[in-house]
């Protein structure tokens, strides 16, 4: 059976586990942290998650699980069949993280710990978040998913980066529920769902875990 390595407080690993769980894929959960004994085995940047599959092999980053897991359980496709349609998905994914999840990536040690963030950090956040705005604005259409009548993979991908980038958010002041038409009721939609309410149930419960992980390795 394939195993999903990781934790579950973990943005990267609730969106290939999101896909699993849609798609009705049987498989395991390991939860370890990167720092594990022989993790580089499962992951040589030493990164979550991290996926073995059913003969054995190892890969990793979010956006390549994505893809195997679209390939190899072709089952409730989550990605178009059309090709344009599914480099527009791709776009929207890369977009979400580049602009989004990553510049407000920055601030997580600054929300973890409550200490102020410097302010040419926010101001330099603030400035690729807001491309970020601009491309969803651009692209999206939310009707009622990010791409049109049927949930895909960018849907799951865009929820999941929105959990980090509101932790930024918090420091930097930015709404983007407010900046993005269309995003608050997206949102509302896709936490409904009983796999997203699932997923949600197993980060709260790991909450505390990763907690305790982060003060010893202070």
């Amino acid at each position: 059976m394939p195993t999903l390595h990781g934790f579950s407080y973990s943005n990267y690993y609730n969106i290939p586990k999101h896909a699993l769980l849609y798609k009705g894929v049987a498989f395991e959960e390991e939860l370890i942290f990167p720092s594990a004994n022989d993790y580089s085995k499962l992951n040589p940047a030493l990164k979550v998650p991290s996926f073995t599959t059913d003969d054995g092999h190892h890969l990793s980053e979010t956006s390549v699980l994505c893809e195997y897991i679209e390939d190899i359980y072709p089952e409730k496709p989550l990605l178009p069949s059309n090709p344009l349609a599914r480099s527009r998905n791709r776009q929207l994914m890369r977009m979400a993280e580049l602009y989004l999840e990553l510049p407000n990536r920055r601030l997580l040690p600054y929300s973890f710990s409550n200490q102020a963030a410097p302010e040419s950090l926010i101001a330099e956040v603030v400035a690729v978040v807001d491309r970020g705005i601009n491309c969803l604005n651009a692209l999206a259409t939310f009707d009622p998913w990010l791409l049109g009548p049927e949930m895909t993979m960018a849907d799951i991908y865009l929820f999941y980066v929105l959990t980090v980038a509101e932790m930024g958010c918090s420091i930097t002041g930015v709404n983007l529920n407010d900046s993005i038409p269309g995003l608050e009721p997206w949102r509302e939609l896709f936490a409904a769902d009983p796999i997203s309410q699932r997923v949600a149930e197993d980060t709260e419960a790991n909450r505390s875990v990763f907690f305790e992980y982060l003060q010893r390795r202070r």
